[in-house]
């Protein structure tokens, strides 16, 4: 798989042009073998831009059509492979920027796709809304051979992971891992280096990933924003953790790595 981001599409929709469409819910529709479908594009259509040769468009329909399946996004995660999810998430983010910014937020004005770049224009004030992209450090947080690992309210039953959070404004990544890590645990942190990142766009996050070391105080979590927290050992972790292709599961496999 091949795909090429474009602005403009050089011939019109063709029939058999590949097409991620979503439903109401954020589900993406599949053929049942996990494959895209290709399709004429609506009229409504978002362009993308080449697909292995040809135009590809997203478009949102109210339910699957005929024959066709839908998929929790997150749910494929692991289920199809790396390039079809990176242009899934891609298609995603992009249709749901252009929804939530059909009309100028400044003097209502209804804005039009630029026709030069990845934006959209209003005609009548001139402001531009380039798609919104909200950066959040996660972080892996060792003491010595022990991981600080942490449950939200909203997890599945029995997961744990790294700790998260998203970036304020005029703040750096560095100074977001120790605020969150504080703000969360109450634990202190030193040492912080940059690990990975990864897109994640549910619905427009890019996860910036970083290790640190403790350097001091008790666990007290933030009853709003975490559930249970605790630390934990190679051979002592929780029975459920992130699925594989996830950039937690990294950074926790990152600590296991070095300690086995």
């Amino acid at each position: 798989m091949n795909f090429e981001p474009r602005i403009i599409p050089e011939c019109s929709p063709q029939p058999d042009s590949p097409l991620l469409i979503f439903t109401g819910n954020n589900e993406v529709v599949l053929e049942s073998s996990l494959a895209l479908p290709k399709r004429r594009p609506a009229d409504h259509a978002v362009y993308l831009g080449v697909l292995d040769g040809r135009d590809c468009y997203a478009e949102r329909l109210p339910s699957p059509p005929d024959r066709l399946e839908a998929f929790g996004i997150r749910g494929l995660f692991s289920e199809v492979p790396e390039e079809l999810y990176a242009l899934i998430g891609f298609a995603s983010q992009i249709l749901t920027w252009r929804e939530n910014h059909r009309f100028c937020s400044r003097c209502g004005a209804e804005a039009e796709p630029s026709k030069t770049e990845r934006a959209m224009v209003c005609p009548a004030c001139g402001l531009m809304n380039y798609p919104r992209i909200s950066p959040s450090m996660i972080v892996a947080v060792t003491r010595g051979d022990e991981l600080l690992l942490a449950r939200g309210p909203h997890f599945p039953e029995g997961l744990y992971s790294v700790l998260a959070g998203f970036v304020e404004p005029g703040e750096t990544l560095e100074q977001c891992v120790a605020r969150e890590v504080m703000e969360e645990t109450g634990i202190e942190v030193a040492n912080i280096q940059y690990h990975s990142s990864q897109p994640w766009p549910f619905p427009h996050s890019l996860m910036v990933g970083f290790t640190a070391d403790y350097a001091g105080g008790e666990i007290r979590i933030d009853p709003k924003e975490i559930e249970d927290a605790g630390w934990y050992t190679a051979d002592r972790m929780p029975e459920r953790l992130p699925s594989g292709a996830a950039i937690s599961r990294a950074l926790i496999e990152h600590f296991l790595a070095a300690r086995t």
